[in-house]
């Protein structure tokens, strides 16, 4: 099923430049609500976001839209994507929708929209609202307008709700820890739910002012948590995206700690509890070293495309309960419905404190391959002539016998970004960097044919 509109992970782009303009925005809202009507779903769409300042016009008109097609709506405020989720399969709410452009600068933006089940929507609903999207708009009576609350207690019940995933009698208490809330969604959660839990805090990046979020803080820029770590002695730090359902780990020497090995963390630690473990989903970007550290310890493991929705897709056809990102969008379906930085942070520390280990400790047991990662620009509708070009082909197959089985090469067009991504994996870091430049050549002599 093709759909234009949503990508990877929802409608995601530039703000002002379609489709982050106003006016197909509230067309957006008018279908999803034109929609949910269609299939007989009475009850309210929340709707929250992260602290963009470009999300009080998206909410604006998504509610317009809502409530033009008859739909109440519950304004949550800032909140963490997976609290959205949260509140959406707790409540009597038909949808949740989230305003937010995850891990990208404060000029994007996005939307996502969950069930009324906390599951991202499926692609056949989303096709729906896209077709609903080329008709005309139009208006219910004035009598049947929806109406729009504020859910005044959106962030206590979350946080509640993440401090009841670990365990009663695991204390933080003495664990030094520092947060990196990349002036995103979790800047007042996060903090609140770890020294609730009597975690030692120093908080990093929570002074959102519309402009900063993910701006050199978060999980994709951990220079100064790392420097901050350091410099305190903390136990460890924890940095999450602008949304914070993805989360990373810097260990007590400032070195990173990535999804991969929290994946492998999170199984190690389920199965010394005597949880069974029968198998962990990652995605064709989950180190090689992931799968095969696994696969010592008996615990099967999957690879599928990339975005959290298709792990989570994956894991529930399998019956699994763990899977997740390189990128730390780690999946505990024992706990949650999707991703959720906070929660799967609290389980590495549960881990640690169940082990007595350090953070380092527990991410050397997995094997890692190295990883040479390249992102080239591109335009529009460019990804299958670079992937069907001879001579990207050819590099392709050159490295693929040079590496054999001990290295792979990845290439994808990004779901959120014009651009198209390129990995190389193995033993020798400085090899595959080097033919990692073969192949980028190759790309770019397709581009330019």
């Amino acid at each position: 099923m093709v759909l234009s509109l949503f990508g990877t992970d929802g409608v995601r782009g530039r703000v002002g430049i379609e489709p982050i303009c106003p006016d197909t925005i509230l067309k957006l809202g008018w279908a999803i609500g034109k929609n949910l009507n269609e299939s007989d779903q009475s009850g309210p769409v929340l709707i929250g976001k992260d602290t963009r300042l470009s999300g009080y016009m998206l909410e604006s008109v998504l509610e317009a839209g809502l409530c033009s097609a008859g739909k109440d709506i519950v304004l949550l405020g800032p909140l963490p994507t997976p609290g959205i989720s949260y509140l959406t399969r707790t409540t009597d709410a038909v949808a949740g929708i989230v305003i937010s452009g995850s891990h990208n600068s404060h000029y994007d933006n996005g939307i996502k929209i969950f069930s009324a089940t906390g599951d991202k929507m499926n692609d056949r609903s989303l096709a729906e609202i896209e077709q609903l999207m080329a008709q005309p708009s139009d208006c219910v009576a004035a009598e049947l307008l929806g109406k729009a609350y504020r859910m005044d207690d959106a962030r206590e019940r979350y946080i509640q709700y993440c401090k009841n995933t670990i365990d009663p009698e695991t204390s933080l208490k003495g664990l030094d820890v520092v947060l990196d809330c990349a002036n995103g969604a979790a800047y007042d959660v996060a903090p609140r739910v770890f020294s609730g839990l009597g975690a030692n805090l120093t908080v990093m990046h929570a002074e959102p002012d519309g402009y900063n979020i993910n701006q050199e803080c978060g999980s994709t820029d951990m220079r100064t948590l790392q420097s901050r770590v350091r410099e305190v002695g903390a136990d460890l730090g924890i940095a999450f995206d602008g949304d914070a359902d993805r989360m990373l780990m810097i260990d007590e020497n400032g070195s990173e700690v990535n999804g991969d090995q929290l994946l492998y963390i999170l199984a190690c630690h389920q199965r010394r509890k005597g949880k069974a473990v029968p198998g962990v989903v990652g995605t064709i970007l989950s180190n090689l070293g992931l799968q095969e550290s696994l696969q010592a310890l008996d615990i099967p493991f999957a690879r599928t495309r990339v975005g959290d929705r298709h792990v989570r897709e994956e894991m529930i056809s399998r019956g699994w309960e763990l899977g997740g990102e390189t990128s730390g969008h780690i999946i505990c379906l024992d706990k949650s419905t999707s991703g959720d930085g906070i929660v799967s942070a609290l389980g590495i520390l549960a881990a640690m404190r169940e082990t007595g280990q350090h953070l380092s400790q527990l991410a050397r047991a997995m094997k890692y391959y190295p990883q040479y990662a390249v992102n080239i620009p591109i335009e529009s509708g460019q990804t299958s002539s670079i992937e069907q070009h001879p001579a990207v082909q050819d590099a392709v197959s050159n490295i693929e016998n040079k590496l054999g089985s001990s290295g792979r090469v990845v290439l994808r067009a990004s779901g959120t970004e014009p651009l198209f991504r390129v990995m190389l994996e193995g033993e020798d870091s400085k090899q595959i960097e080097k033919l990692a430049d073969d192949v980028v050549k190759a790309i770019h002599q397709a581009i330019s044919n």
